[in-house]
């Protein structure tokens, strides 16, 4: 049995969770499938199921080379579709990542959109408000906000955003609007610990860059929650543009201070791959960043479309 059958016996078996199931998805009898996986683990010299008399289950080995032999396999018969001159259709499991108030208001509207016409792809999104390791975690496509390290990903600019500071019109139709970020420092301030990018107010005035460390009397755990207790007319927060964007438009949150932002901070779409690049990650690339940057929530004030 050649290595590329093995690695299709190993995938059955997986998916079946059991020897008969994989050589019944194969249409191949019981005792071939099980000499197929110990001629593959003996060739490897490592165990990649765990067997009992109640279960199967994939050794850590075992997870790291099934996720190795869907893209080899994959790989494959887009290879063969090319060579025989059609058009390679996108399928298989696209796995993408972005922080969590991104990924919900932004992310997954573009995803379900791209699940409606690439009916071979199935995706799973991790959405965490921390930097993913892409090789590590199996991550084939990533949206990160503000500047790059260097690295070996591709990567494509896809909008700028912007620290802002904000309230509900009828707290500052209360307290007066501020007109200097001076005035913060004593004001009831409400903060979320879930981005860094905010625990420091960093502001630019006419003698450059300053800023301070808030005092917040009140601390949440998410930026949703932040903006929801400004909504509410209790104090100022912080946050990025595009989490206010809608709250803005339908008047609900007002931005204050914006003579003072720092610079916007860029978003990127990285991806896994150099020359050769899967069709799902290709076209998932390609819906969403056209959708980004047309998208004015994703667009610094002022500034045209990233092109």
């Amino acid at each position: 049995m050649d290595r590329f059958q093995e690695m299709r016996v190993l995938l059955a078996v997986t998916e079946a969770e059991s020897f008969a199931g994989g050589a019944k998805l194969l249409g191949i009898s019981p005792p071939s499938v099980t000499r197929a996986i110990a001629a593959l683990e003996a060739r490897l010299g490592t165990l990649l199921l765990a067997r009992s008399t109640r279960s199967l289950r994939l050794t850590e080995a075992g997870q790291r080379y099934v996720e190795d032999c869907r893209r080899i396999l994959l790989e494959l018969e887009e290879a063969e579709e090319l060579a025989a001159g059609g058009s390679v259709r996108p399928r298989g499991r696209l796995t993408v990542t972005a922080p969590v108030m991104f990924g919900e208001l932004f992310l997954i509207p573009r995803i379900a959109q791209y699940l409606d016409t690439h009916p071979d792809v199935e995706v799973n999104a991790l959405l965490v408000d921390r930097v993913v390791n892409m090789m590590e975690e199996g991550i084939d496509v990533a949206v990160r906000i503000g500047s790059l390290p260097e690295g070996d990903h591709p990567a494509l600019q896809v909008g700028q955003i912007r620290p802002v500071v904000c309230a509900s019109p009828d707290f500052l139709d209360r307290v007066g609007r501020p007109r200097h970020p001076d005035e913060l420092r004593a004001a009831p301030i409400v903060m979320s610990s879930a981005s860094t990018l905010l625990s420091h107010w960093q502001f630019v005035g006419a003698d450059g860059p300053f800023g301070f460390m808030p005092q917040p009397r009140f601390t949440v755990s998410s930026n949703q929650a932040a903006i929801s207790v400004a909504r509410l007319g209790w104090g100022y927060t912080r946050v990025l543009s595009y989490q206010v964007a809608a709250a803005v438009a339908r008047g609900e949150i007002e931005l204050v201070l914006e003579a003072f932002e720092p610079p916007a901070l860029p978003v990127h779409i990285i991806h896994q791959g150099g020359r050769q690049v899967s069709a799902k990650v290709r076209t998932f690339v390609d819906h969403c960043t056209a959708s980004f940057r047309a998208d004015p929530a994703l667009r610094a004030a002022g500034a045209a479309p990233v092109s």
